[in-house]
């Protein structure tokens, strides 16, 4: 009889854990609203001198890299590895201004990108040599990038996909493979595929880092399917990276997705631009020119390049 008590201490111990891990997962935000300012950075790809003139551009940055944008918040959609040879710096910059921009009452939301999924499955054939060589090595790397190491832990405690008053976040897109599901719901399954160092990357496999469909599907296509999906999220449009559009930020499907992957990097030879949401009003940015832009009637209908 002795051991019932025990047992039945073990069982709610199990249940307690189990509630609190739930909860742990609840307690990272993925939606947002009465922002009044919203600056959309693209893919970086380890050059980290054109993600640093995007941010003082858009005024969030001083001259020393400190966080002056007070209560803005930076979205930054994924892919800051890959092809340059800077992403360390471009990472600890980063993380450097998250509590500095949540102390100012602002955020920073470093989404997972497709190239953060290659570097914490240990696939690193998009890195330069130089790249790995400024993590110590490919064994430091390993380790910095495991589930206990300094930027692996911090990437899976990110979301791929989050929405800021109307408008979404994430990668590559959504298609019906995400319908009728919550924000919440695909984050928390991407970090369950990446946690511990031999992820189960089924939950990678998902449209927000691979699909190209809304940047490349006919206009009336994507409308169709992407409107209901957007509907269901309380969402007008969508905000994506992942496929380079050459010339600038285009939109697509009267407005209801804007491409930010400008091609900053050295290896695509695109500008420093990046997105600015005013309250509600919309911008394109790049060094000291700013310049209006209306969603819906920038839509674009070449197919970009990849």
């Amino acid at each position: 009889m002795s051991a019932y008590p025990g047992l039945i201490l073990a069982v709610w111990i199990l249940a307690w854990t189990g509630l609190a891990a739930r909860a742990g997962e609840e307690l990272i935000p993925c939606e947002w609203t009465n922002i009044e300012r919203v600056v959309a950075v693209g893919d970086i790809h380890g050059d980290y001198q054109q993600f640093v003139r995007c941010l003082t551009a858009a005024s969030l940055i001083d001259g020393s890299n400190n966080w002056v944008g007070g209560k803005a918040h930076l979205v930054q959609t994924g892919d800051r590895f890959g092809r340059g040879k800077e992403s360390k710096k471009v990472l600890d910059l980063i993380m450097s201004l998250e509590p500095q921009a949540e102390k100012a009452g602002g955020g920073v939301h470093p989404l997972i990108g497709n190239h953060e999924v290659f570097i914490l499955t240990h696939h690193w054939s998009y890195m330069p040599e130089a790249d790995v060589a400024a993590y110590g090595g490919p064994d430091e790397l390993a380790k910095s990038v495991s589930a206990t190491g300094r930027y692996g832990k911090w990437m899976r405690s990110h979301n791929a996909i989050i929405r800021i008053n109307d408008s979404l976040f994430c990668h590559a897109g959504l298609t019906s493979g995400e319908a009728g599901k919550s924000l919440r719901a695909i984050n928390d399954e991407v970090r369950r595929s990446l946690a511990g160092d031999k992820p189960d990357t089924a939950g990678t496999e998902l449209s927000v880092f691979w699909t190209r469909s809304l940047a490349t599907d006919p206009e009336e296509s994507v409308k169709a399917a992407l409107g209901p999906i957007l509907d269901g999220l309380g969402a007008k449009r969508i905000v994506v990276g992942h496929t380079v559009s050459k010339g600038g930020i285009r939109s697509r499907a009267g407005g209801m997705v804007i491409m930010i992957d400008v091609g900053m990097s050295a290896v695509f030879g695109g500008p420093a631009m990046c997105l600015a949401i005013e309250n509600g009003r919309f911008f394109t940015v790049c060094g000291s020119d700013k310049k209006a832009f209306d969603p819906a009637k920038e839509t674009d209908e070449l197919k970009p390049a990849e």
